[in-house]
Parts: structure tokens; C-alpha cells; sequence
């Protein structure tokens, strides 16, 4: 997944959530940071939204059943990964992974997990503490390799 691909994602999503949190299109365009104008051709489906529109509704409203129905758990995770290709930051705890990832592969009580939804990989240990985020499972890999030699 890149930044395309996710603002075709979720540019039609704009208007599920504006209505699933209750707002106008005033207030929503206000929170977003956008004309009304920009937000109703983005509800019609007549342009599509800017990346940081974009990230700043996943910001904003990271709990909304939609955006977790579309980027699964961590939408944040999702966005951070798609921006720098890759997360490398040790022990961020996570839920385990139980509803939106599969194991991919283990090695020395560290598992690579692909998310069901957005397709990036994570590296997660025994008490599911995040290493690692990539779309790239041979980046993954390496540093699953790397974290199994030389843990944290």
C-alpha cells in the first residue's frame, strides 16, 4: 500500500465517517481543515482527498468503526508506515494481534504478522510489544532475523 492507493481507500469513507460521528459538513470540513466546498466534491466522489486530509481524519478520528473496518486496529500504524516505508521503534505494546493479523513466521520468540486489511507486516514478541512495521516482508524478515540474534 502507498499514499495512492490509501487516499482511493479512503477518500469515499470521508462522508461514512463525518455522518457516523454526527457532524455537519461545516464542522467536519472545519476539523479537517478543508472548504465545504472541497469536502461535498469529495463526499460525491468528484475528486478524491489530499493525503494530509487524509491523515488527518485517520488522526482525528482513528476510533471510528469505519476507519478501523478499513485499516484495522492501529490506523495510526498504518499511516506511519505507508509515510516512512518502515517503523523501527521498540516496545510499543499492542493487542496480540487476535482479530485483524496472521502469523507469517516466528523466530526466537519474535513473530512477523501481516495485517489483514492494510497487507503491512509488524514484528511483534511474546508479550506483543511492536519492533518493527513494513510493507515489505523481506524487510521484515531481515530484522526479524536481527531482533532474534540481538534482542532488545
Amino acid at each position: 500500500m502507498d499514499q495512492h492507493s490509501l487516499v482511493e481507500q479512503l477518500s469515499p469513507k470521508v462522508k461514512l465517517v463525518r455522518v457516523e460521528r454526527g457532524y455537519t459538513q461545516e464542522r467536519m470540513s472545519l476539523i479537517l481543515g478543508v472548504s465545504k466546498k472541497t469536502l461535498v466534491q469529495i463526499e460525491k466522489g468528484r475528486i478524491l482527498a489530499s493525503w494530509t486530509t487524509l491523515v488527518a481524519m485517520v488522526a482525528l478520528f482513528r476510533d471510528s468503526e469505519v476507519i478501523q473496518n478499513t485499516l484495522g486496529e492501529d490506523p495510526l500504524e498504518v499511516l506511519e508506515t505507508i509515510a516512512h516505508e518502515s517503523v523501527n521503534r521498540p516496545k510499543q505494546r499492542t493487542l496480540g494481534g487476535k482479530v485483524w493479523w496472521t502469523s507469517v513466521d516466528e523466530h526466537n520468540g519474535y513473530m512477523i504478522q501481516q495485517n489483514v486489511l492494510s497487507l503491512h507486516y509488524r514484528i511483534i514478541d511474546g508479550n506483543y510489544y511492536r519492533y518493527f512495521s513494513s510493507f515489505d516482508l523481506k524487510e521484515a524478515r531481515q530484522k526479524l532475523a536481527e531482533l532474534g540474534e540481538n534482542p532488545i
